[in-house]
This record gives structure tokens, sequence and C-alpha cells, in this order.
């Protein structure tokens, strides 16, 4: 399965964000690679990504550029109330609002929600308003979409415990944790397999149950 796989080489030795992008990083990692070339570190893993895109670009993204959040004349929310202007968070004002004008009893906010209300921000995009978010919410409308590629570790460990045959095991998170850090600096999907727990069998040996 790994047998065409590389070794993650060092960030210095990489000289394309296409060669980057093909490895696993940590938000830790992405966050101290920005801090070492002088560029933004702030913001989320999808965020560090962007500004690291931006870097092999050219495009130099020292600072987020701040905005100052203006406030509702009369206090209330309507569809057309623009995104950024009226301070949008992910707090119980503004699900309540969602669930209203939804109908829907149980609205939750969407991952792709968190995503595109983070590029709106990012891009100060005047023009998109609490309607164009319920579009998003609807699958009517597609600004961003969640990059669910922090959650191979959540899906790895998912996937090696569900693994009944593992169980000989007397710490499946440590024995997993091993055979994640094999996976994650090499080219290829993050996936846990069997063939991958046999390929790494001798190291995982001091945590065997006797049988």
């Amino acid at each position: 399965m790994q047998g065409n796989m590389n070794k993650r080489p060092n960030f210095k030795d990489i000289k394309s964000y296409a060669e980057f992008s093909k490895y696993y990083w940590y938000k830790e990692e992405l966050k101290q690679i920005c801090k070492n070339l002088y560029i933004d570190f702030s913001g989320t893993k999808l965020e560090l990504n962007y500004n690291l895109e931006g870097y092999f670009k050219g495009n130099i993204i020292t600072k987020k550029k701040q905005y100052v959040k203006l406030v509702i004349a009369d206090g209330k929310l309507t569809l057309d109330t623009k995104l950024v202007e009226c301070g949008f968070c992910f707090n119980q004002k503004f699900r309540n609002f969602l669930r209203e004008q939804s109908g829907i009893s149980n609205f939750k906010f969407t991952a792709d929600m968190a995503a595109t209300v983070k590029k709106v921000k990012k891009n100060h995009d005047t023009s998109f308003t609490l309607r164009d978010l319920l579009d998003v919410y609807y699958g009517k409308k597609e600004y961003a979409k969640y990059d669910n590629s922090s959650c191979g570790w959540n899906q790895f460990i998912k996937d090696f415990c569900a693994d009944k045959t593992n169980s000989l095991y007397s710490n499946q998170l440590k024995v997993a944790s091993i055979l994640w850090r094999e996976v994650r600096n090499f080219i290829g999907k993050k996936i846990y397999t069997k063939e991958l727990r046999d390929k790494y069998r001798n190291k995982l040996k001091d945590y065997e149950l006797e049988q």
C-alpha cells in the first residue's frame, strides 16, 4: 500500500506548494513554519495553509487586516443584514435568528457555514448577507468548503479501534499513535489498514497482551 511513499522532507527543502500539500502537517507545525518565515501565524489550520500557499506564490501575508465591526442602527437582524456589518459569530443570538427564519427547531451551524464565515470575514465581503449564509446551510449556495484534513487522526483512531483484532493490544491509543506517526510523514492517504499495522508489527510488540 505504501511502497511508493517518500519520507516527508524538511520544509526548507520543499520548493512548491504542490509539493508541500502532499504531506500532513499539524497545526502547531504550520504555525511555527509561518513564524520562521515572518508571515502571519494566527488563525485556523485552513488559514495557515492559505498563508503558506501565498508564500510559495510570492504573496507574502505579513499581518491580517483588521476591520471595525459596524453596529446595526436599530439592533434588529434581517435576512438582508450584511454578515461583516453585524459582527456575526456562532452564538445563541444568531442561532436563534436563523432557527426562526428557517423554521427548523433544532437548527445547528454546519462546518461549511463556519468555513464560509471565515472566508467572508477574511475577504471583507460586504455583499454577503445572512440570507446567503442560510442558503449555504440549505446547500443552495457554495462559498467555501470545510477543510477536513485535520480530521485525519480522528478517523484513523476510529478505524483502528473498530478493528476487533486490535484487542490484543493493552494500550490501543498508544499503538494507534505509533502507526499514525509512520503514516503522517509520508505521501498518500492517511488511513488505517490491517496491512499498515502488520507492516510495523515489530514496533508494537511491547503492547501485545499475553495470550
